[in-house]
């Protein structure tokens, strides 16, 4: 399993089309993504529902793990949406 810390930098934070996207990767990967932020356990990153749960603003982390294969191609895709910086 890769992990990366990952700070949030988009201005609507993992909201809306930030967090439509990152469901939508994680729906194409064919292992499992998972994000855990403020220190609570992990959800599933092809939930909507629990990535918004998370209720990450922006300058604020998150910890992305994915499982299989392509996975730190995965973890790239991801870093570039959330922290396009």
């Amino acid at each position: 399993m890769a992990e990366r810390v990952i700070t949030v930098s988009v201005p609507e934070g993992l909201h809306a089309r930030p967090a439509a996207e990152l469901v939508r990767l994680a729906h194409e990967h064919p292992g499992s993504v998972e994000v855990r932020a403020h220190g609570r356990a992990p959800v599933d990153a092809a939930s909507i529902l629990g990535v918004m749960t998370l209720g990450v603003d922006p300058g604020e982390s998150v910890v992305v793990a994915v499982q299989g294969p392509g996975a730190d191609a995965l973890l790239d895709r991801i870093s570039a949406l959330l922290d396009p910086a």
